[in-house]
């Protein structure tokens, strides 16, 4: 039964419903449920009135054979690869420059690598938030953009293999079925069905182009959003391909939860009208962006950009990428883990491991790498307005 939203909202439940139902069982890359999950994108990239702008109609298939990770939950099995398929369709105003928009549709299967899940029995990760939100919201903006915004072409890709690293957009990229010298930019979607109240909303990418961040502020201020700003071009979603290849581009999260990479991230718990606000915000860029010709690119050097520190510990917490303060915010502390054991808990700020100070998720990362598995540290949080100190075992 559709629930009492707008008729958009309803749309996008109707979408969502389907795409992170049990049925597809989870969307993993290479399997039944990630090719029905294709032709339902297929079919209504058709219906919506899209032309197909795959290799084989609306589909690009591809082929990656996986790295052995011996450190993954469930390692992939690396003697044979693994087929996937992006859904391509386009909108052709006859005009000489491109606007990409895109939104992975895989997710982790019965828990394939990634998954947060403690349980023995293998359970449906339908991936509701990750990433039936962004595509839904990419169904949506197809329907609107028929017939408006003029000066530029619209591509709209449903990436598969993103939760394996970046295959399908990765692929798209090297083998592209339109011309990369006639992208304006690209717009990504990610985790966009948890607006809040305060409606934080993430914008990666604003250091790719000198038009974003004034725009994104001018736009968030008008439609009261509280926008968290990324400079950098390189992050955790299909954004980053393209700006490996030197186009602008936004990348959009509203937060991220403790159902993440769950199986209890489920249809039920999306901010349906959350999501139509930020449709909004994405309709009011590329309005904006209309007459603009064609965006100057930048690149970026912030610490998005730069290489991750590698470490062989963690402390079984999921960060909050939503905070900009000081420190490192905890949104969930997993049972079991490091953390919980020393009495951590959801919503603490880590401000010091051993002697080093944590001021961000960079240093947060750096800091992990100085321990080994085994090894005790002391670890000092803010915790509303009280500094607190707990031992931790990694």
């Amino acid at each position: 039964m559709l629930l009492s939203f707008s008729g958009l909202a309803q749309q996008m439940q109707k979408d969502m419903e389907h795409l992170a139902s049990d049925k597809l069982e989870g969307r993993e890359i290479g399997t039944d449920g990630e090719k029905a999950a294709a032709k339902y994108l297929a079919k209504r990239f058709k219906k919506i009135g899209l032309d197909p702008k795959g290799t084989d109609g609306y589909y690009q298939e591809f082929s990656v054979k996986p790295k052995y990770n011996p450190h993954a939950k469930n390692p992939a099995d690396t003697s044979k690869s693994i087929v996937g398929r992006n859904v391509i369709g386009f909108i052709d105003n006859g005009a000489a420059t491109i606007v990409i928009i895109g939104a992975h549709f895989d997710h982790l299967g019965y828990g394939a690598e990634g998954s947060m899940y403690e349980g023995d029995t293998p359970q449906i990760h339908n991936g509701a938030d990750d990433n039936a939100s962004g595509v839904t919201l990419l169904l949506q903006l197809a329907e609107d953009l028929e017939g408006k915004y003029p000066h530029n072409n619209y591509l709209f890709i449903a990436f598969s293999g993103e939760e394996k690293g970046l295959w399908g957009s990765s692929w798209f990229t090297k083998n592209p079925t339109i011309d990369l010298a006639t992208v304006n930019y690209m717009i990504n979607m990610d985790m966009v069905g948890r607006l809040d109240e305060g409606k934080k909303l993430a914008v990666y990418g604003t250091g790719t182009s000198p038009t974003w961040t004034p725009l994104i502020e001018s736009i968030g201020k008008e439609k009261g959003f509280d926008v968290k700003f990324h400079p950098g071009g390189v992050g955790p979603s299909d954004h980053t391909s393209f700006y490996l290849k030197d186009m602008p581009v936004l990348h959009f999260f509203t937060g991220q939860h403790s159902d993440y990479h769950k199986p209890t991230d489920d249809f039920d718990k999306i901010n349906y009208e959350g999501i139509t606000e930020v449709q909004g915000f994405i309709d009011n860029v590329i309005a904006q962006c209309d007459s603009k010709g064609k965006l100057e690119f930048t690149k970026t050097k912030d610490e998005d950009s730069k290489k991750a520190p590698k470490y062989s510990v963690t402390l079984g917490v999921i960060p909050d990428y939503m905070y900009d303060g000081k420190g490192m915010m905890i949104t969930s502390v997993r049972e079991g883990r490091t953390a919980a054991n020393a009495g951590l808990q959801d919503g603490d700020i880590v401000l010091k491991m051993g002697d080093i100070e944590v001021t961000d998720m960079m240093a947060y990362m750096k800091a992990l790498g100085q321990f080994k598995k085994g090894e005790k540290t002391m670890v000092i949080v803010l915790r509303g307005e009280e500094k607190l100190e707990f031992e931790v075992e990694f």
